[in-house]
């Protein structure tokens, strides 16, 4: 029997040895550097407690290459067994998934879940040539193969998931010696992994679950921030939000509360973006989106400018993420309506700044033509007129009798040429 707790403490009985603990972690989101500084963190601290062993519930459509090798890293040479379980149902391990997984020292799925599709992808900026992608290619193949052998896994299979982006059930994972179990639940993967040996980096060990106790750990809170702030959707917001903010800010001075929120969405942006894989050219993109808007400002393209800046924000958007993984991209879903929301923000913004500089002046030489008041005398040559609660000195072309309607239709020096209305 197995027991499923939340505090961290064995169990001991009358006559009876401690009853194993297992710590268990769940891992449902792309492979970042966040994500696997969580994953480490939980390696050590499992190590230095009581637990006997770790198991990472994984489900992960891939993810960063540098995060993923840290990761198995820390796996092949963690001082305690370590469980892979790709779960639930409908869960996979694709991709960077696929690694972590063989290069675990038990490695089980439940059935309706799948493993593979392991090619390596180059991000940034442009495409790698053939040259290049075949060096990474063997790189990655080379790499896994040396994992699957030490781990006594189908190192064949292995290379075909990275070359052809093969994936496979869990059943088929099973029969091709993929991984070791196929478990309906942590209950039945503990009662088939007990006695399993297992090569630690000191010794070999057999697996004890009898009796165990699974602890199940939550994230922390600020791994839970830090892998939020990972996700492409939120770095994506973050930026676009940051950079709208500060726009306001230059463009409407002393507002203040704009721009501090952009300022702080914008370094949690650039931060987001240095744990993703990111086009610079998206970036640059983005960034010139915004000249645009700024100049438009300036400049009287009657509105060329500003949709060059939004053809430029949509460009940019498309191409800041190219990954073939869908955690490591912006959903359309988030992407159109945010696009739509800061176009629609530019540009109001833009034509109230329009309008303000095209708006009738009211103060100064321009503030004063087509003003209306009375006169105070006769007006002809010279006189003195009563408008916007001042008295001035006038004159007119045709006399003008004391008490008429006039309007300012030129403004010399401190005198004002009226006309009557």
């Amino acid at each position: 029997m197995i027991l499923s707790v939340w505090p961290s403490s064995p169990s001991y009985g009358k006559d009876k040895a401690p009853s194993p603990v297992f710590d268990v972690i769940t891992v449902s989101s792309a492979i970042t550097p966040p994500v696997a500084e969580y994953i480490l963190q939980n390696i050590n601290e499992s190590s230095k407690g009581e637990a006997e062993g770790l198991i990472i519930l994984l489900d992960t459509p891939g993810g960063l290459d540098l995060a993923m090798r840290d990761i198995v890293k820390g796996l092949l040479n963690a001082p305690i067994p370590v469980m892979v379980f790709v779960f639930p149902s409908g869960a996979r391990a694709a991709s960077a998934g696929a690694i972590i997984t063989v290069a675990a020292h038990v490695a089980a799925m439940a059935p309706g879940t799948n493993i593979g599709a392991a090619h390596p992808v180059g991000l940034g900026i442009g495409k790698m040539d053939k040259t290049m992608a075949k060096k990474v290619e063997n790189d990655a193949v080379a790499y896994a193969r040396g994992i699957a052998k030490k781990r006594g896994r189908n190192e064949g299979w292995v290379e075909r998931a990275i070359r052809k982006s093969e994936s496979i059930t869990a059943e088929e994972a099973m029969r091709l010696k993929v991984i070791d179990f196929v478990a309906a639940d942590l209950n039945q993967l503990l009662q088939q992994a007990d006695n399993k040996e297992i090569a630690l980096p000191s010794e070999k060990r057999l697996l004890k679950t009898e009796g165990a106790i699974i602890v199940h750990k939550k994230m922390g809170m600020r791994h839970r921030i830090l892998s939020a702030l990972s996700d492409p959707n939120i770095a994506y917001i973050l930026l676009l939000m940051g950079l709208a903010g500060l726009y306001f800010e230059f463009a409407h001075p002393g507002a203040i509360l704009p721009g501090v929120v952009g300022g702080i969405s914008l370094i949690l942006a650039f931060f987001a973006l240095q744990t993703l894989s990111v086009s610079y050219a998206g970036v640059l993109l983005i960034l010139f989106s915004i000249i645009l808007f700024i100049a438009e400002i300036k400049v009287i393209s009657h509105g060329l400018l500003t949709v060059g800046g939004i053809i430029s924000l949509v460009m940019g958007s498309l191409m800041l993420f190219e990954s073939p993984d869908p955690g490591l991209r912006v959903s359309l879903r988030v992407m159109i309506p945010t696009l739509a929301i800061i176009s629609g923000f530019f540009a109001g913004v833009i034509a109230l700044v329009l309008k303000a500089q095209m708006r009738k002046r009211h103060t100064g030489k321009e503030g004063m033509v087509g003003g209306e008041g009375r006169t105070v005398t006769d007006v002809y040559k010279e006189g003195k007129v009563f408008i916007h609660g001042e008295y001035w000195n006038a004159f007119s072309d045709k006399l003008v009798e004391k008490g008429k309607m006039v309007r300012v239709v030129e403004v010399e020096s401190l005198r004002l040429k009226v006309q009557e209305i």
